[in-house]
């Protein structure tokens, strides 16, 4: 890391969490407003009815791909925000020179959130361990026009796949017989089979059968999330699975299988749920679970999974108040590869984007204006320490009313009460704590 940069610390996220709290929809900003201004999805789904056939998928008889103009523009094409991106825009000083596309993301990632801290402690093979160790949560990554136009493409490809304008094994939608059952699937890049199929196939990737590629717009997810330090360069995705969720819909308990490495992620739109983790997870009935610990997903949010919250902990999904989609991203292990998977050039060789420097791109655009201008120019809030360093009183005012500016226009921002200290009270009301000294 060059000189001058630093990152984000859970001091500098505690600080941003006493903000807007995205559960309770304060700072006057309803709940449609946070989740992208959806209100239901119910209005998303019939809003795509319309839409031309497949432009998208292979449709039978052709061995071309057509993109449809929503699945195949990437996220820095159009509006690139009405929150972050869009208050930074205007956050100049009249006459000043306009943010460039550059200057506007290094402001929107020097505002994400990055929760680290996760802690939960359970005893394991006889000695107590962190089975969270690993789980990072990050907020701010997608915009809420953004997450609009991912949600709107979701279900353009959930047509798609009832009009059997997909490859038969990228989309599923089984009968909803109880509740609970009822999920749609769509698969990209691999086929992954959740049980023993009736072809006698194990669980795990399904290496002679094809599934559609990754759509262009969920390619441009992978290089966001990769750009902005959500993933590693070195673990980048090559299939994702979108699960739409319908209300009472969940994913029961389980560890992601070892055909695919760590770590990966999920991203949720439309609707915040609990996630629930613990070394055993208990099923009291059909999508009702209990577990040692909870975490909220805030809408827009993504989780990302390692170590022992990977493999030690199970995750799952009690079934859900609301419409909710989640969008999962995992690297396929190298052996694991489909006979004839293609890598997608566009995925490689993806950098990270440096940390914020002292001076964020706004300042540097006040600094070049004549003396003879004498407005004040927000600055933009940088996380890490060191902004609090040699800061004079003025300095200080400039960047409380910056952060306050943009917060009231960023859905990202969560409350103290969103991430409740883990292990201090279980879901079922009892104490996490353990009844003797934990060993070190």
């Amino acid at each position: 890391m060059a000189e001058g940069e630093s990152t984000p610390t859970s001091d500098d996220l505690s600080r941003r969490f006493d903000k807007v709290s995205i559960r309770g929809g304060s700072k006057g900003r309803s709940p449609s407003s946070i989740n992208g201004g959806y209100r239901s999805s119910a209005s998303s789904a019939s809003s795509t009815r319309g839409s031309p056939a497949s432009d998208w998928a292979l449709t039978r008889g052709q061995h071309s791909r057509q993109f449809s103009n929503r699945s195949s523009r990437s996220l820095e094409e159009g509006d690139d925000g009405d929150d972050v991106a869009g208050a930074a825009e205007t956050a100049r000083a009249n006459g000043g020179t306009p943010l460039s596309r550059d200057q506007r993301e290094a402001i929107r990632f020097s505002m994400v959130g990055r929760k680290k801290d996760f802690k939960h402690m359970e005893r394991v093979d006889g000695r107590w361990i962190n089975v969270l160790e690993g789980l990072e949560l990050h907020t701010g990554v997608f915009s809420a026009a953004e997450q609009k136009r991912i949600v709107d493409c979701v279900y353009d490809f959930r047509e798609k796949g009832r009009n059997r304008q997909l490859r038969e094994r990228t989309y599923s939608e089984p009968r909803k017989w109880m509740r609970g059952k009822g999920r749609v699937t769509i698969q990209f890049g691999c086929c992954y089979n959740y049980a023993v199929d009736k072809h006698g196939n194990p669980p795990g990737i399904i290496r002679d059968e094809e599934v559609d590629p990754i759509p262009p717009l969920l390619n441009s997810m992978i290089k966001r999330m990769v750009a902005w330090h959500v993933l590693p360069p070195t673990c980048i995705p090559n299939s994702c699975i979108i699960n739409i969720y319908d209300k009472d819909d969940c994913i029961p308990p389980h560890i992601d299988h070892h055909d695919f490495v760590r770590p990966f992620c999920t991203v949720s739109f439309l609707s915040e749920c609990n996630i629930l983790f613990g070394r055993e997870l208990k099923i009291l009935g059909p999508g009702e679970f209990s577990g040692s610990t909870a975490i909220p997903l805030p809408v827009g949010s993504v989780l990302v999974l390692s170590g022992n919250g990977a493999d030690v902990a199970k995750h799952c999904v009690p079934a859900v108040p609301s419409k909710r989609i989640s969008i999962t991203f995992r690297k396929m292990d190298d052996s694991k590869l489909p006979y004839k998977f293609s890598p997608d050039p566009g995925l490689q060789n993806i950098h990270p984007l440096p940390y914020p420097p002292r001076k964020s791109p706004v300042q540097q655009v006040a600094n070049q204006r004549s003396p003879n201008q004498q407005q004040i120019t927000p600055q933009a809030p940088v996380l890490g320490k060191h902004m609090n360093d040699h800061r004079s009183h003025q300095s200080k005012g400039q960047e409380q009313g910056e952060i306050a500016g943009l917060a009231s226009s960023s859905p990202f921002n969560l409350g103290s009460d969103d991430f409740p200290p883990l292990g201090s009270t279980s879901i079922n009301g009892r104490s996490n704590k353990p009844s003797r000294p934990l060993r070190q």
